[in-house]
């Protein structure tokens, strides 16, 4: 069951719709403004990487895109890479900190305060 992009030809509205019928796409109406007449985008394909993925993938000499700092799963990756070169174990207290991060970069000021 895929997930369609649209784009209204009247007001351009984007918007995504899961088609699960065949013959439901020549039914499909812009949410905002009801236009009928629509054109389908080609998104992005988005898989996801897992965590041993991401640190095996790695590599602290290589210069990372802006993308890769604004990506929070990417916070700490350098202290982990460098932690598996050394042989040191962290520990739970640091990798539960580091999920913590990951997951709501925004706790570090709230907790702070």
């Amino acid at each position: 069951m895929p997930i369609y992009e649209y784009q209204c030809t009247r007001c351009r509205n984007q918007f995504q719709h899961l088609i699960l019928k065949s013959g439901e796409e020549e039914r499909l109406s812009c949410p905002a403004c009801g236009e009928t007449d629509l054109k389908k985008l080609i998104s992005r394909v988005v898989y996801h990487v897992s965590g041993s993925e991401r640190l095996a993938n790695y590599d602290p000499k290589v210069r990372q895109s802006d993308n890769f700092y604004k990506d929070s799963r990417n916070i700490g990756l350098h202290a982990e890479k460098q932690a598996e070169k050394m042989g040191v174990d962290l520990g739970d207290g640091f990798r539960n900190k580091l999920e913590k991060l990951r997951t709501d970069p925004g706790s570090v000021l709230r907790d702070s305060e």
